[in-house]
């Protein structure tokens, strides 16, 4: 071949590295376009936000520097708002991440009745968090809900409290209904991790006299050690911007019990129309997830090459 003729073949495989090196950038393009509109937009004006005094009417905006982030630091009903979501988010962890596994590890072991089990344990997370959290709602009054009605049959009218009103149970009453709600997300979570463990792993540990815990133990914590990293950032994040249950069972109430940094984000907003004081909730809000998720992901790896 000539030089003459080598050089269409020279421009043809270069036209072609090119497309080549192109066409991840060309299918992503969509994807990344949503991103910037609906995510990164949002995001860098809601921080452009928070350096204003605007009730979100009219041409009313005034600049006011890093008053609104200073006025937050100062502002205990926001810490104690942030303390509430920490809480939230650790017994997220501790009780639904364990009860969920354990039901993954029996619906994986079941053979008669196992996908019957599987629809009624699945029957909490599709229903609406706002129809639930009427339902709690009604379940937690304390004049005419189950609860204290089947405690005062009982006999322990000790026991009964206004769950919702007092500042003291409102919190868990709150946390032990997103618990019940989130439990069978992680359970399929886990349930699809299982699933491409090896039957013929556990049947050999069994032949050679291993229990169901120490199988649990030594094998299939080790092959779930991914989806609890997984697991734990998503309950982690999850329970750090919850909101519609948590406004529709208690408002944040009583006396700030039960407030979240995204009700009270909700009442800045659209009940005080603070707009810029709310945005800067808004804003710490994103800093905070930020760091809490990093954190957790450190701290699930780091168990993770220890297990």
């Amino acid at each position: 071949m000539t030089v003459g003729e080598m050089a269409p073949v020279r421009r043809r495989s270069g036209r072609a590295r090119l497309i080549q090196k192109a066409a991840p950038a060309v299918f992503l393009a969509p994807a990344i376009i949503l991103l910037a509109v609906f995510l990164l937009y949002p995001l860098v004006y809601s921080f452009r936000l928070s350096l204003l005094d605007w009730n979100g009417l009219g041409n009313t905006a005034q600049s006011i520097g890093l008053d609104n982030w200073l006025r937050l630091l100062d502002d205990s009903v926001f810490w104690h708002s942030a303390w509430n979501n920490i809480l939230l988010a650790v017994f997220s962890v501790v009780i639904q991440l364990p009860i969920a596994a354990a039901l993954a590890v029996i619906l994986d072991e079941a053979s008669k009745g196992s996908r019957l089990l599987k629809i009624f344990y699945f029957l909490p997370l599709l229903m609406s968090s706002v129809a639930l959290g009427v339902l709690f709602k009604n379940i937690f009054d304390p004049n005419f809900g189950p609860i204290n009605s089947i405690l005062s049959e009982m006999g322990l009218y000790n026991w009964t409290q206004d769950w919702l009103g007092d500042p003291n149970f409102a919190l868990g009453s709150v946390i032990a209904v997103v618990c019940w709600q989130n439990i069978p997300f992680y359970m399929v979570l886990f349930l699809a991790a299982l699933s491409s463990f090896p039957r013929e792993v556990s049947e050999a540990a069994r032949l050679d006299g291993a229990s169901g815990g120490t199988i649990f133990w030594k094998l299939k914590l080790p092959h779930l050690q991914g989806t609890v990293r997984t697991a734990v950032l998503l309950a982690v994040i999850g329970s750090m911007r919850y909101f519609d249950l948590i406004y529709v069972m208690t408002g944040g109430g009583p006396e700030n019990a039960s407030e979240v940094m995204a009700t009270y984000m909700y009442r800045m907003v659209f009940n005080s129309f603070e707009l810029g004081y709310g945005s800067t909730v808004a804003s710490a809000m994103f800093i905070i997830i930020m760091v809490i998720a990093v954190v957790s992901l450190r701290i699930s790896k780091r168990f993770e090459t220890e297990v």
